[in-house]
């Protein structure tokens, strides 16, 4: 199982790895603790992004968080379950 690294640079969260089904788990648990005063999270040095990724990310957004960057994967699977480039529900 691969691991999510993630580094906090003032108001962002840097996430780097693979962000699948095997990592969303402990990932959302390291995100927790670092969240307040938080206003987006850059997927620059993702690798990749699947279902369960997209679905962590979603709820993210959902929080006001700003979600950077394209990581393979997430430009797929927005079209798939026809969300918007902030991750909600296109209209």
């Amino acid at each position: 199982m691969s691991e999510v690294r993630v580094r906090r640079d003032g108001d962002v969260l840097h996430l780097d790895g693979r962000l699948d089904r095997a990592v969303v788990a402990s990932t959302w648990r390291a995100l927790q603790g670092q969240l307040a005063g938080v206003h987006a999270i850059d997927l620059a040095t993702v690798e990749s992004v699947d279902s369960a990724g997209l679905a962590l990310l979603a709820e993210l957004a959902a929080g006001g968080l700003r979600i950077d960057g394209a990581p393979p994967g997430l430009a797929e699977l927005r079209q798939a379950y026809r969300l918007d480039g902030s991750l909600g529900f296109a209209r």
